[in-house]
């Protein structure tokens, strides 16, 4: 049985005992990468610097809401908009492997320059049990890199700090509520971000078309949740399919993109069950993407596949 508050009282003087001087942690906003801050923040304070990376992969408004959350803990941070650089880095690049590879690399290298300039030596990762399973090595099989896993260089000049390793998704969210944080139950977004949820080359444009399509996904499952319409899925978005078909927009023919709405209900992200929407739900998201995307995407598909065989993301 996992007590979360034994956890965080055994894990903080580990902590304050294994890193000497400064610390950087990769700050997502998300629930792991929180967890990871707060904790390492009780440990050692300022010597705690937050990093947010913007890949240009964020959802809508994304990091503009996790500067402010790094104001409000309060965390020592840095912000560095590298959203060009990670466009410039995946053009053309189209197999997930080498997305999440080249993501992991630059993530690092960042860190690195900064960690140079502030005279640090310990990278502090919100790594899950499921990233390193999911990565393989030894005997298991490699399912798909996590870039914080085997997108990580080999010849890394920072120590690695992971105060979550050993935990699941639902004991880091017990973590959370222990520690009062409000992203306790915040939707997983994988750290390779929007580019894993575009099949093919992750471009700007193609960026631009899944981020507002997520962004509707989201919003109206949120509001059909608020309204007791249907269970909140334990995670929900639209991936960027590369297929084209024929639509109608008005009385003119339209040959346009297509998005698939993932939603899936689960526990430890090890495995989940797609999540029953209700029909009128999926007809609003539908009607809003296909409205609002109108000259880009004009097909809506349903994703009803469980886990195994597939994986929550699409890649």
């Amino acid at each position: 049985m996992f007590h979360a508050e034994k956890f965080i009282e055994q894990t903080i003087p580990k902590l304050k005992e294994n890193i000497k001087g400064k610390a950087l942690i990769a700050f997502s906003g998300g629930v792991d990468s929180t967890v990871c801050a707060a904790l390492i923040n009780k440990a050692i304070g300022d010597r705690l610097i937050a990093v947010h990376v913007n890949t240009g992969y964020m959802r809508k408004n994304e990091s503009e809401q996790v500067i402010q959350m790094m104001k409000e803990l309060p965390l020592n941070y840095r912000y560095v908009d590298a959203s060009n650089e990670y466009y410039a880095a995946l053009k053309g690049v189209e197999d997930p492997e080498k997305k999440r590879k080249i993501i992991g690399e630059k993530f690092i290298r960042i860190f690195e320059q900064v960690a140079k300039d502030e005279q640090v030596h310990y990278l502090v990762q919100g790594t899950i049990a499921p990233d390193w399973i999911e990565s393989g090595g030894g005997l298991r099989d490699t399912i798909k890199s996590h870039h914080n896993v085997g997108g990580l260089p080999k010849e890394m000049k920072l120590k690695l700090v992971e105060p979550l390793r050993d935990l699941y998704k639902d004991e880091v969210r017990k973590v959370a509520r222990a520690l009062q944080l409000t992203v306790s139950e915040r939707q997983p977004f994988p750290g390779p971000g929007l580019a894993i949820r575009i099949i093919g080359e992750a471009t700007k444009e193609r960026t631009d078309l899944v981020r507002e399509a997520c962004d509707i996904v989201e919003t109206e499952i949120e509001h059909a949740s608020d309204k007791g319409l249907m269970e909140r899925p334990w995670q929900y978005f639209a991936v960027l399919i590369p297929i084209k078909t024929v639509g109608v927009h008005g009385d003119k023919r339209a040959y346009g993109n297509t998005i698939a709405i993932r939603a899936v209900q689960s526990v430890d992200a090890m495995t989940c069950h797609y999540s029953m929407i209700p029909h009128e739900v999926l007809d609003t998201i539908s009607t809003k993407i296909t409205n609002t995307l109108k000259e880009k995407i004009n097909r809506i598909v349903y994703d009803v596949t469980n886990k195994p065989p597939g994986t929550v993301e699409w890649e």
